[in-house]
């Protein structure tokens, strides 16, 4: 069974709900004219009228309006004819829902209202008095409740479809929001052990001739450094495969290693202050900043001898400081690095500001942290 072309095609649903609702007209106007106390057979003429008022609901749902006024005015002339009666009321009434269900109460309503004024006028001229019977009261109660039922389904439609929207939305940010994550983590990982294998290999290039045994340094310094880097991505990579968390956190524990990186790179690094005790997401946000920011000055700070590393700790706040003594510095154009260290901070409430100082470069990390005062 082709269960897909039905989903793949709404025509399919719409023809075969038409001619259920054509039998239930014919059968009911059949069975209507034999229960009458004068029995009255439904004539060709009255089963093609029925047949062309049914057929027009395959185009109801595009033009809902032109064909809710055509079968009611239809069924109306049916009604006066001296056909049996039946079930032809159904049809205005699929068309009325489906008009609400499209445009809304208002424009549903008022053209309901417009029918019924019509349907009014021509009663004046045929029946040649302005009395209603209960039929009136009949066609206004019909029509409120159409109205009001359809209404009820639009406002439900709408809920679900916002709903919806809403998760839809909610799963695309929370996926840029993980995209954002993984490229802060590999740009981390790999961006820092790079910049050190880089200058370590520029050293080795350098004095492989005249100091082999400096080259030699340098070789085994870059070896420790892509070690690092292809553990440091394998886990990356393992927690990205199985969704779980299990590599190791980065922490300011580690610091001393970050600095002995920086040191073999030939700078010459000052630590002053302690972070101390800090919570897991910020101890791994300062991580991070102050790798990205040793990594810009191994890369981008031009002649550069000299780092100072300070840690402040203030009620509330981990102030961290990245300065270096670069000549010739500008303020810098924000690239991976200094816009992955912004959303760092930013996302525990903090901030962080790279500048120009008279000596060279300095970043400023600012990290609130949750229960001290």
């Amino acid at each position: 069974m082709h269960y897909w072309w039905r989903a793949r095609n709404p025509w399919f649903g719409r023809v075969f709900r038409t001619f259920v609702v054509l039998a239930f007209v014919l059968g009911g106007s059949s069975a209507s004219g034999r229960w009458q106390h004068a029995p009255q057979l439904l004539s060709p003429l009255g089963a093609g009228w029925l047949a062309a008022t049914v057929l027009t609901l395959l185009l109801v749902h595009r033009y809902p309006l032109p064909l809710f006024v055509l079968t009611a005015a239809s069924a109306y002339a049916y009604y006066l004819s001296p056909e049996p009666g039946g079930p032809v009321i159904i049809v205005p009434t699929i068309a009325l829902f489906v008009l609400t269900r499209q445009k809304g109460p208002v424009v549903a309503g008022s053209t309901g209202a417009g029918v019924l004024a019509a349907a009014y006028g021509v009663h004046i001229i045929v029946a040649q008095t302005f009395a209603l019977s209960a039929w009136a009261l009949f066609a206004v109660v019909w029509m409120a409740a159409v109205i009001g039922i359809a209404t009820a389904v639009r406002f439900q439609f709408a809920a679900v479809a916002a709903r919806r929207e809403q998760a839809d939305e909610h799963r695309h940010r929370m996926a840029e929001q993980e995209r954002l994550r993984i490229a802060r983590e590999v740009h981390d990982v790999v961006a820092h052990s790079l910049a050190m294998i880089n200058v370590q290999a520029g050293v080795a290039a350098h004095v492989a001739d005249r100091r082999p045994e400096q080259a030699k340094e340098a070789l085994l310094n870059i070896k420790a450094a892509s070690a690092s880097a292809l553990n440091d991505l394998r886990a990356t990579l393992a927690v990205l495969r199985s969704g779980e968390n299990r590599a190791p956190a980065p922490s300011l524990a580690q610091v001393d290693e970050l600095l002995d990186h920086a040191r073999a790179a030939g700078l010459a690094v000052e630590l002053h202050g302690e972070a101390g005790d800090l919570p897991a997401p910020v101890d791994g946000a300062a991580y991070r900043i102050l790798q990205e920011s040793l990594t810009n000055v191994v890369r981008h700070a031009d002649g550069a001898q000299r780092v100072e590393v300070r840690f402040e700790r203030k009620p509330g706040t981990l102030v961290l400081i990245v300065r270096d003594d670069g000549r010739g510095t500008v303020q810098p154009t924000p690239g991976h690095g200094l816009r992955g260290m912004r959303e760092r901070a930013t996302a525990l409430g903090g901030s962080v500001e790279a500048s120009v100082t008279g000596q060279g470069f300095q970043v400023r990390a600012e990290l609130p942290v949750e229960g001290e005062k």
